[in-house]
């Protein structure tokens, strides 16, 4: 552990300790492109990967949705904290201990400090554990999962446990920085209806999964009650609430225990229970997750992308499990993934399918029973209707599935290919299965996204009022030339500081970025790309540091002298035309900045 007293020092300890190749590696899947890795974002829905990692810069950048930065930022998106708690959530990675905060400032460790709340979530899931694998109280728990064929081995690896009464973790929490506020935002404690009774254990009586996220950190739990401990309960499962680690339609039980094996098989396999994922890790099905009480939806394909390129979703036998054909269907035709289904026999769930035939019979019917989404819902749909002489029972049938692949997003005249070819043979596919006209299958689709299209255009209340006008967003061609010079040449900062001053860069960020540049100049240090991304914290200024160093490096640019002298002169002529510098012609400026790059047989990068 390495004690540092300046912020800038940690700053840059924790940079140098961390490679951000890793940390995004952690959450999403990278493949190696030229000197970049690449990956799908996290942050848009992204299907051809848009966010590119630099190691070399030891930073990234989504060029679709404009996010970019190192690796304090990263964390800052992705975990949805503010600088503070990046640095030291990356610290404590790093080993790197920081200075303790000032006696005026927030405490460390108060309920809306994230990095607590993740400690608190971790002590919790530690006590109940705990609980069940050797205290008294966890026996009838105990005995319920060896009844399952759940030995304790595997109970400890997935890191289950048990809460015996109403107050048993609040006894355990007194003396420790865990107060019951704490506990309560992470949802392990509740209150009566009314909010004003004694916090109570949530999860009393009840066998408990722990839930994780990707990184293998707790964010929830999932508790089945157990009749035997003697707490009565309506639901059978209960699932943490909506709190600031848990959300449950981004999250998966099992994924930090999947996601190798799934970026190995290419596959993931989504069933719907916490024992039927465990079951199937323990015969040996490791890359198997589950939903979390919910059906799967957008936000997992995006997650299980990050992972595998083709989902199997395996659905109990049972009526309700039978009745996912349309949801199924939506997400085939909205994700553009690779999704199969399996259904299985005799209406039973997973566990019970392993337990009673094995890990062989399982393996046979996933490479031989599933089908893709499309032809489950044609059985589905169709069950009990005869093609041939049912007339009105196939028309219904091939009108409900029409009008949900009518809900996926229509071909425009930027649709790719890949689009085009999709929606074809989903088409040619119904119209091949009902023995009808390919176009009549094509002309009621149409008919219904147009129907649709009437109904989203009907107005709602009174009209919406004219959008106020917005600033300008983006920095000027001028201000971005300068700043990509500067950052590929930073020993001529103080050439352009004689010539001009940061109030003239209309654009903060870059006014900013170019004042940081000439006060570092100033102090005797040399402004480098690297030096300039620790003197900034918030993330839309190192995104534009990113883009800036990117472009820059791109252009490669020849004779840097001799190109800032030219922007010099036209940037004086502009001046002294122009009554203010903040009147300085864009139009013109603009076209200066091309010429420039012309002169120098520069062209504009291909972003990307």
């Amino acid at each position: 552990m390495v004690s540092l007293g300046s912020l800038s020092e940690a700053k840059e300890l924790v940079r140098q300790a961390i490679d951000i190749v890793d940390l995004v590696g952690r959450h999403i899947q990278l493949r190696r492109q030229g000197r970049h890795y690449v990956g799908l974002c996290p942050w848009h829905d992204d299907t051809r990967p848009s966010l590119q990692v630099n190691p070399e810069r030891q930073s990234f950048k989504c060029w679709v949705c404009d996010i970019g930065g190192d690796i304090f930022t990263f964390v800052e998106k992705i975990e949805g904290v503010a600088f503070p708690e990046a640095l030291a959530m990356l610290a404590e990675q790093a080993g790197v201990q920081l200075k303790p905060r000032d006696p005026g400032s927030a405490p460390t460790g108060g309920d809306s400090d994230k990095r607590i709340l993740y400690q608190a979530m971790a002590w919790a899931e530690s006590q109940y554990q705990e609980c069940l694998m050797r205290q008294p109280e966890g026996d009838v728990a105990r005995r319920y999962l060896s009844g399952r064929g759940i030995p304790s081995e595997t109970a400890r690896k997935f890191h289950l446990g048990y809460s015996p009464a109403w107050d048993w973790i609040l006894q355990r929490a007194r003396g420790t920085q865990y107060t019951p506020a704490i506990l309560e935002k992470i949802g392990i404690l509740a209150r009566s209806a009314d909010g004003h009774g004694k916090p109570y254990d949530r999860f009393r009586g009840r066998v408990l999964f722990s839930i994780r996220d990707a990184q293998g950190r707790p964010v929830g739990l999932g508790g089945r009650v157990l009749p035997e401990s003697g707490v009565s309960s309506p639901a059978k499962y209960v699932n943490s609430p909506e709190t600031p680690l848990f959300t449950k339609s981004r999250l998966l039980y099992g994924l930090d225990m999947a996601r190798d094996a799934m970026r190995k098989s290419r596959t993931a396999l989504v069933m719907e229970g916490y024992t039927d994922c465990i079951l199937a890790h323990q015969h040996g099905f490791e890359d198997a997750v589950a939903v979390l009480g919910t059906a799967l939806g957008e936000q997992h394909i995006r997650v299980l992308n990050h992972f595998a390129d083709r989902i199997v979703l395996v659905l109990d036998g049972d009526e309700a499990g039978q009745k996912r054909a349309a949801e199924v269907l939506e997400l085939f035709v909205a994700q553009k993934i690779d999704l199969r289904i399996v259904t299985l026999p005799e209406g039973l769930d997973p566990c019970d399918f392993l337990a009673k035939y094995g890990s062989d019979a399982f393996r046979h019917i996933l490479n031989d029973g599933a089908v893709d989404a499309l032809e489950h819902a044609f059985q589905v749909e169709t069950r009990g209707v005869d093609l041939k002489r049912d007339i009105h029972g196939a028309t219904e049938a091939l009108e409900r599935l029409v009008a949900i692949v009518a809900k996926g997003p229509r071909l425009r005249a930027d649709s790719t290919p890949e689009d085009r070819f999709r929606e074809e043979k989903v088409l040619q596919r119904l119209a091949a299965s009902f023995r009808v006209p390919e176009q009549d299958v094509r002309g009621r689709l149409t008919a219904l996204r147009r129907a649709g299209q009437r109904r989203a255009a009907l107005p709602v209340g009174k009209a919406s009022e004219r959008p106020e006008s917005k600033q300008p967003s983006d920095p000027a061609a001028w201000q971005r030339l300068l700043l990509e010079i500067l950052l590929q040449f930073p020993e001529y900062v103080v050439t352009a500081q004689a010539e001009i001053d940061p109030s003239e860069l209309a654009f903060e960020p870059c006014r900013r970025i170019f004042g940081k540049c000439c006060e570092l100049t100033d102090a005797g240090a040399v402004p480098t790309f690297d030096r300039l991304m620790l003197e900034f914290d918030e993330p839309a200024v190192k995104s534009l540091l990113v883009e800036l160093d990117e472009t820059g490096r791109a252009k490669q640019l020849a004779s840097p002298l001799e190109l800032l002298e030219a922007f010099f002169q036209t940037f004086r002529r502009r001046k002294v035309v122009q009554q203010t510098p903040g009147q300085i012609e864009e139009e013109s400026l603009f076209r200066m900045a091309r010429e420039l790059q012309a002169r120098h047989g520069i062209s504009s990068p291909t972003e990307g």
